[in-house]
């Protein structure tokens, strides 16, 4: 029922919400009979509609839960069988199914531009309609990523030494953001239509990008990322651009990235020709575009009048926020009880060596680890949450096997700096930190007041 109001939510214009993401039901794979009676109640079409839903609810009461695999979508042509594949992120048909279509094709890669990018196509318009969700399409990538490995030795075995070059590419997966299987596949596909690929990998800085694009004088810059933090670290990697003066295509692509987001955020920080690229299929079109003398000034015009367009109706739809003046702002400012102070039994900082990682282990707050997959729900309570309890404990088990790789091999030593020192607020907002009681020049640390209008009992800080 959360799926089918959520689907049904965002078709008719709900564009923000508190919802559960991880949902291991695709909308479409819902059973028909199910469906609609689901939609008779979310939708209010029959006056008998809940009394029929749950009668027909009790159809599906068990004692036990039983899995059962059924093998008859191997039954359906090669297209419907690469495409449930990749939806359901089954690998053990990969090399099989693979096989049959390097042989049906003229080129291996027409398989990768042809069966492949269908299939994920569908990934990406479920994952854009809300019907599917993050940890789907990491396991969608991974069968993706098996299927191009099967197909690279065909396709390295096609290339000729005497092909020319068409321009040479950098690609990187931005700061902060570890997955790069749709970048290897853009890799991939440019690389066999003659580009000179560098690939910098993962949790690359902007200023590693920027260095090596100068360094290797590259034609086109390639971000892409999966997480939302990315964004912002596109955002950075633009301004940077535009400071060191810059003046080739940046390529913006991933799973959280989109055309609004590339509109209203990135393009106005800079002017060298910013391109969103909705998937890997796109990447050689839009790339041979914008290196043609006779096509990329055009090309980029036309980009950055859709973009403005963009931007002013999301601008246009943006809510306004209510602001109240820096007195009252300060006068809502919080209430801290001094009455009850328990005095340290040091004053300065301390340094501890050599922590043990098993010591760190009890401490991981797994909550945000959760969120970042969009599994949301706190922990210890989401590994036995109804919807997302299986999600939650597989990605639980990966994580765990991955820390527990960490300690047998030391991948890295731990140690802490911390520091406790005297302090008073002063002028209202600013905070006066002191080395000893009796410091005559403390340090000043200045700080802003929120501004924004509160709810009540909610203080600006």
């Amino acid at each position: 029922m959360h799926s089918v109001f959520l689907y049904h939510a965002i078709k008719n214009g709900m564009n923000m919400g508190i919802v559960n993401p991880s949902m291991l039901e695709v909308y479409d794979d819902i059973d028909k009979e199910l469906l609609e009676k689901v939609e008779d109640v979310i939708l209010d079409r029959k006056e008998d509609a809940t009394e029929t839903l749950l009668a027909f609810a009790e159809t599906f009461k068990s004692d036990k839960k039983e899995v059962v695999q059924t093998l008859e979508w191997r039954n359906q042509p090669l297209q419907e069988r690469i495409t449930h594949s990749l939806v359901k992120g089954i690998d053990a048909f990969t090399d099989i199914d693979m096989e049959e279509a390097r042989l049906a094709a003229k080129k291996p890669l027409e398989v990768i531009e042809g069966h492949l990018m269908i299939g994920m196509g569908v990934v990406g318009e479920l994952f854009g309609d809300g019907k599917m969700f993050l940890p789907q399409v990491v396991k969608s990538a991974r069968v993706m990523k098996k299927a191009v490995a099967y197909l690279m030795p065909f396709i390295e075995a096609e290339k000729s030494e005497s092909d020319k070059k068409q321009g040479k590419i950098l690609l990187a997966t931005v700061k902060g953001d570890v997955h790069d299987i749709g970048k290897n596949i853009v890799g991939v596909v440019l690389a066999c239509n003659n580009y000179e690929i560098i690939d910098l990998g993962v949790m690359v800085p902007a200023e590693k990008i920027l260095e090596e694009a100068g360094k290797h004088q590259v034609d086109v810059i390639g971000l892409s990322g999966l997480i939302t933090p990315s964004l912002d670290e596109m955002v950075h990697v633009a301004k940077e651009m535009t400071r060191l003066g810059f003046d080739i295509p940046l390529l913006i692509g991933g799973a959280t990235t989109s055309r609004a987001h590339t509109a209203v955020k990135i393009a106005e920080h800079y002017s060298g020709g910013v391109v969103h690229v909705l998937d890997a299929s796109k990447s050689v079109p839009v790339v041979s575009t914008l290196l043609a003398e006779d096509t990329k000034e055009d090309f980029k015009k036309q980009m950055y009048s859709e973009y403005a367009k963009l931007k002013e109706d999301y601008l246009g739809r943006a809510r306004v926020k209510e602001y109240v003046d820096i007195q009252t702002a300060r006068n809502n400012k919080l209430q801290l009880n001094f009455e009850e102070i328990q005095k340290p039994n040091f004053l300065g900082t301390q340094t501890i060596e050599n922590i043990p990682l098993e010591d760190l282990m009890p401490f991981f707050d797994w909550t945000p680890f959760f969120q970042t997959w969009d599994v949301h729900g706190k922990y210890p309570e989401i590994l036995q949450d109804k919807i997302v309890g299986e999600q939650a404990r597989e990605l639980f088990a990966d994580a765990q096997k991955m820390l527990s790789e960490m300690l047998d091999k030391k991948w890295f030593s731990a140690k802490a700096v911390f520091g406790i020192f005297p302090a008073n607020a002063t002028d209202e907002d600013d905070i006066l930190i002191y080395n000893n009681p009796s410091d005559a020049q403390p340090t000043r640390m200045a700080t802003l007041r929120q501004q924004t209008k509160k709810a009540a009992g909610k203080p600006n800080l």
